[in-house]
């Protein structure tokens, strides 16, 4: 049987991000302005097709797989991404001070979207901070590193937009940070999980020191629907 965590965005769409779901039963996208993710049953030609069918014009999605993929033709590939999936194995909840750390709401969406421009670690769209548990920490009144929750295949949840900006690295806010976002998952008994490009050495350090580590190797798709 195949593990959540092996296809992480449908079993979100699927279980706890149904509500913001879009789509059929075998082929699932978020609302448009939430976030670009795509999640399909199994990522077969007909499934890719189906998606094709139902997505409004012009529509740029994510997936998620563990194995290549072959893009359907009348899918434009923009590129892929090789990762790492880690998973939390701490035996603790973390006890580290929280001081400094600011709950992130709609006033601050202009500054994450900024923050996410400047650093790349992911998609975030107008209403990404719907996804929840966005936290961050400011320096000198601005946006210096923030991360919040993704996909959530209960009981699973992702952890996700973990940035610095790179005036602020070096000073251990994200490692500050990603502890706030473990307890808060922890406590909700839930477990933690994230991914990161394979070759981001620095932030698969740092997971690592946290107490995450790697589950599986996983390819992310950037594709688009065009005329």
């Amino acid at each position: 049987m195949e593990h959540l965590l092996d296809n992480p965005i449908y079993y979100a769409l699927t279980s706890g991000h149904s509500h913001i779901a879009k789509g059929l039963d075998e082929v699932k996208y978020y609302i448009e302005d939430i976030t670009a993710f795509a999640g399909l049953k199994d990522n077969s030609q007909e499934n890719l097709n189906t998606l094709y069918q139902i997505s409004p014009a012009e529509s740029l999605f994510v997936f998620f797989s563990k194995t290549p993929v072959e893009i359907p033709a009348q899918w434009k590939l923009l590129t892929h991404i090789d990762m790492f999936q880690f998973i939390f194995r701490g035996k603790e909840v973390p006890t580290a001070d929280a001081t400094g750390i600011t709950d992130l709401d709609l006033e601050h969406v202009t500054e994450m979207i900024d923050l996410v421009e400047l650093t790349k670690p992911g998609p975030f769209l107008a209403k990404t901070i719907e996804l929840s548990n966005y936290t961050g920490v400011f320096a000198d009144g601005k946006l210096a590193a923030m991360a919040g929750h993704r996909f959530y295949p209960s009981p699973y949840r992702e952890v996700s937009a973990v940035c610095t900006h790179p005036d602020h690295l070096g000073k251990g806010y994200a490692f500050k940070i990603l502890q706030e976002q473990i307890k808060r998952i922890l406590l909700r008994s839930e477990i933690p999980f994230l991914h990161v490009r394979n070759d981001n050495e620095g932030a698969i350090k740092l997971y690592h020191k946290l107490g995450f580590e790697i589950r599986t190797d996983m390819i992310a798709y950037v594709i688009k629907k065009e005329a």
